[in-house]
C-alpha cells in the first residue's frame, strides 16, 4: 500500500504541475503567446520569380534557366549501419559505377578535400566502417547535373534494393543557360546571383538593360498553422518574367563574327565592333566585339564597343554634308568648292576646285570645312546647336548595356571649363576639325544611325536590339518602330548625300574604290582616326589607327546598314582593307544566302558524300564558294556523320545550333557548350556507343583544330 500510495502522490503532484503550467501559459503568459503566434503566422517569404528567356529574331534561345542539381550521398542514413554479404557487393557495384560516370577525383576538387579517398568504393569501404557519428558529412556525387542523372543511379541495384527511404538525394539549382556560348556574348549580356538575397540579376548586356522585365515579379509565401506544425503557405504567387524576342538574326550574326573575327587576326588588331542594321525598322540584326587577349593569345569576346564614344574621324563627313544640303548652304552634288589646304588641315587627293561628290569621295579635309565655313565661321557654337536639333545627343535607349552619348565641345568664345577666351582662329579651327570628324567623340551606333536614315530616304529609326516581350501567358506585346526625328531630312537631301557616298566606292578617285564587286552595289565612307591615349602619353597615339567602315548595301534598294570599326597598328591597313572589306564579304554572304530579296538560289543536290557549304551540298556549294572566291571556304555538315543506330553522331563543323538539335534527338544531353562558331570537338567521340540520357560536351571555334584560317 505504500508503494501505491507513493505512484498515486507521484501522478497528483504531475497533475497539479500541468495544471499549473496550463493555467501560467493560458492566463498569466497568454498575451505573449499570442504576440508570439501573431508574428510567426505573419511573417512572410519571398518566392522568387522564373527569369525570363532572350530569343532571337527567329524564337531561337539565346537564354534561358535550367535546372539542375547537385547530386549526394548521405553516408550517415541508417540503412548504411547494417548491410549484409550481397549488398556489401551491391555497393561495391555502386561505386564501380560511380568512378566510371562520376569520378572521385571531379568530387575531389570540386570539394577542395585533399583528404579524401581517391575512388567511391575506397570512400564507401573506409566510412561505412566507422560509426555513424563519426562517418563524414553528406557527400557529392555530381555538381549541377541534369535530373536524368540522379534517377540514373537511383536505378542501379544496390539503392534499388533499399526499400523506403534512399540515402541519395538531391539539391536544386535554377542556372542561367547559353545555347549559342559566346555568340553576341555582350549584347545578351550575363547574369549574377546576390549573396544574401539569392536573387539573379543582370550585370551586362540585355540582361541588364532589361533586367525588371526579365527578373519578373517575386511572390509571398506566409506562415499557416497546420497539424504537423507551422508551413508555408501561397498567399501571392510569383509571375515569371517577360520572354525577350529581340532583333538578333543567329545567320547574320554568325557572318558578322566570323567576318570580324578573321580581319581582325589578319591584320593583327588590338579590337574589332560590328553592327547592322535593317535599315527600315532600325532592328540591329547583329553586333559582334573582338579583343585580342594577350594571356591567352586568342580573340575573345571583348567590351562593348559599339555604343562607346570614340574620335570618327571621316565618316562625319557625310553627315556634315546632309547638313549642308538640309540648310540650303549648298545645293547640288555638283556645286563647287576650294579645296586648298589651309592651316591645321590637309588634302592628301590634291587641292583646287571640287564638287561635293568630288569632296567625299576623295575625303577631303579642307572642302568639308570650308562648306560649314559658308554658315558657322562667325557661330562656330551653332554647329553643335544644329546637331543637337537633329537628336544627335538623345539618348537611344537600343537596349543595349553601357550605351553612351555624342560629345562634342561647345565651341564659344570662352571656354566654359578653364574661363579663358578662345581666339576665333582657334575657334575656326575646331569647327573645322569636328566637321570632318575630330575634337568629337561618337559611338559607332549613332553614327551608323544617321547612315540609316540617309539610306532610308531620310527616315531617322530607332536603333533597337528588343522587338517583343512575351509575358508567361504566352501573349506578344510587340514594340512599335519609333523615331527620333521624322523625318531627319528630306529625302531629296537623303538621295544627294546617297549619291556622293556611291562615290566613294565606285569613283575612279575614292576611297574605297577596292570594294567594287559586280555582284552586290555598296556604298559608304571610310574614316580613319588617331586615338587619345588619356593614361599614359596624355596625346594622340600615333603608333596606332582606327579603321572604320560605314555604309549600307544594296544601293538601288538598301536593305541592311553597317559600321565596322577596327583598332591596329598605324601603317598596318586602311579603312577600306579592313573595315571596308568586312562590310562587303558580309554582304557578299547574305547575297549569296538570298537574303537581299535577290533571287539567287543554289539548288541542293542529291548526294550524301558531297560537302556542305551554309546549306547548299555537292556541285551547288562549290558553285558558290567558286563565285564569291572562298577557296578557303568553311565546309560544314547539315547531317548526323555515319556509324550506324546506336552509335553517338557526328556533329562536328555544324553551327551550335544544329549540333544540340542532332545530339538532343539521339537521346544525349548537351550539358555545356564552349566557344563560338562551329564544332572543333564533341565528346563523347563519333561513332562511340550511344547511351540515352548521357552527356555531350561540345567546343566551338572560328578555326579548325590545330590549323591556322586563311
Amino acid at each position: 500500500m505504500a508503494r501505491y500510495g507513493c505512484i498515486v502522490l507521484l501522478f497528483i503532484a504531475g497533475c497539479i504541475a500541468v495544471i499549473t503550467k496550463l493555467s501560467i501559459t493560458t492566463l498569466i503568459e497568454a498575451n505573449a503567446w499570442n504576440e508570439r503566434a501573431r508574428r510567426e503566422l505573419q511573417e512572410t517569404v519571398p518566392i522568387p520569380p522564373e527569369r525570363g528567356n532572350i530569343l532571337a529574331s527567329n524564337g531561337n534561345i539565346l537564354a534561358c534557366n535550367q535546372t539542375l542539381y547537385d547530386i549526394r550521398f548521405d553516408l550517415r542514413h541508417p540503412k548504411l549501419n547494417k548491410l549484409d554479404r550481397l549488398q556489401w557487393r551491391m555497393l561495391d557495384s555502386l561505386a564501380d559505377s560511380l568512378d566510371t560516370y562520376f569520378p572521385r577525383h571531379e568530387s575531389m576538387r570540386e570539394e577542395r578535400d585533399p583528404k579524401s579517398e581517391h575512388s567511391w568504393r575506397t570512400l564507401f569501404r573506409s566510412q561505412l566502417s566507422l560509426k555513424a557519428k563519426d562517418r563524414r558529412r553528406p557527400v557529392r556525387i555530381a555538381r549541377k547535373s541534369p535530373i536524368e542523372d540522379f534517377e540514373r543511379i537511383k536505378s542501379w541495384p544496390f539503392l534499388n534494393s533499399l526499400k523506403g527511404k534512399s540515402p541519395l538525394y538531391h539539391d536544386e539549382h535554377v542556372v542561367r543557360v547559353y545555347p549559342f556560348g559566346d555568340m553576341a556574348r555582350l549584347s545578351i549580356g550575363r547574369v549574377y546571383e546576390h549573396e544574401e538575397t539569392r536573387e539573379v540579376h543582370g550585370y551586362a548586356g540585355l540582361e541588364m538593360a532589361l533586367d525588371s522585365l526579365l527578373y519578373g515579379k517575386p511572390g509571398r509565401a506566409k506562415k499557416v498553422a497546420m497539424n504537423s506544425g507551422l508551413s508555408n503557405w501561397i498567399d501571392v504567387p510569383a509571375q515569371r518574367g517577360y520572354d525577350i524576342l529581340t532583333t538578333i538574326d543567329i545567320d547574320i550574326q554568325d557572318i558578322v563574327e566570323e567576318e570580324l573575327l578573321t580581319m581582325c587576326d589578319s591584320v593583327n588588331a588590338e579590337w574589332g565592333t560590328a553592327i547592322i542594321m535593317e535599315v527600315a525598322t532600325g532592328e540591329i540584326k547583329a553586333i559582334s566585339n573582338v579583343e585580342f587577349d594577350e594571356k591567352t593569345g586568342q580573340y575573345v569576346e571583348a567590351m562593348n564597343r559599339a555604343v562607346q564614344a570614340f574620335e570618327p574621324g571621316s565618316v562625319m563627313k557625310p553627315i556634315s554634308l546632309m547638313m549642308a544640303f538640309e540648310d540650303g548652304i549648298v545645293h547640288s552634288v555638283n556645286d563647287q568648292v576650294d579645296c586648298r589646304p589651309f592651316q591645321g588641315t590637309a588634302d592628301h587627293a590634291g587641292g583646287g576646285m571640287k564638287t561635293m561628290k568630288q569632296v567625299i569621295e576623295t575625303s577631303s579635309n579642307p572642302g568639308i570645312a570650308r562648306v560649314i565655313f559658308r554658315k558657322y565661321s562667325q557661330q562656330p557654337e551653332k554647329f553643335r546647336e544644329r546637331l543637337e536639333s537633329m537628336g544627335f545627343f538623345e539618348p537611344m535607349h537600343s537596349g543595349i548595356g553601357g550605351e553612351t552619348t555624342p560629345r562634342v565641345p561647345k565651341l564659344l568664345p570662352v571656354d566654359p571649363v578653364t574661363g579663358n577666351r578662345r581666339s576665333m582662329e582657334g575657334r575656326h579651327l575646331d569647327l573645322a576639325r569636328q566637321a570632318y570628324g575630330y575634337n568629337t567623340e561618337i559611338p559607332p551606333l549613332y553614327t551608323l544611325s544617321y547612315y540609316n536614315a540617309i539610306a532610308n530616304k531620310g527616315r531617322y529609326v530607332r536603333p533597337h536590339l528588343v522587338r517583343a516581350l512575351r509575358s508567361e501567358t504566352g501573349r506578344d506585346s510587340v514594340l512599335p518602330v519609333t523615331y527620333i526625328r521624322d523625318p531627319l531630312c528630306s529625302e531629296a537631301t537623303a538621295q544627294k548625300v546617297k549619291e556622293c557616298l556611291y562615290e566613294v566606292v565606285w569613283g575612279k578617285h575614292g576611297t574605297a574604290r577596292r570594294l567594287q564587286d559586280d555582284r552586290i552595289t555598296v556604298c559608304g565612307k571610310t574614316g580613319t582616326a588617331y586615338p587619345y591615349d588619356y593614361k599614359v602619353l596624355k596625346s594622340y597615339d600615333k603608333s596606332k589607327r582606327r579603321y572604320a567602315f560605314a555604309g549600307f548595301f544594296p544601293y538601288e534598294a538598301p536593305k541592311y546598314s553597317c559600321m565596322v570599326l577596327i583598332t591596329a597598328n598605324a601603317g598596318a591597313t586602311s579603312a577600306a582593307r579592313a573595315s571596308g572589306t568586312v562590310l562587303l564579304n558580309v554582304a557578299l554572304k547574305l547575297y549569296a544566302r538570298g537574303m537581299l530579296n535577290n533571287n539567287e538560289s543554289f539548288p541542293e543536290q542529291q548526294s550524301d558524300q558531297s560537302p556542305h557549304l551554309y546549306g547548299s551540298t555537292g556541285n551547288a556549294a562549290r558553285s558558290v564558294a567558286s563565285s564569291l572566291g572562298l577557296r578557303n571556304a568553311k565546309q560544314i555538315h547539315t547531317a548526323p556523320g555515319s556509324g550506324g543506330k546506336g552509335t553517338v553522331p557526328d556533329v562536328t563543323g555544324m553551327d551550335a545550333a544544329a549540333a544540340v538539335r542532332i545530339l538532343e534527338k539521339s537521346g544525349m544531353n548537351v550539358a555545356h557548350i564552349r566557344g563560338a562558331g562551329f564544332v572543333t570537338e564533341q565528346t563523347p567521340a563519333a561513332g562511340t556507343k550511344l547511351k540515352k540520357g548521357d552527356k555531350a560536351y561540345i567546343t566551338l571555334s572560328w578555326k579548325a583544330k590545330g590549323q591556322k584560317e586563311s
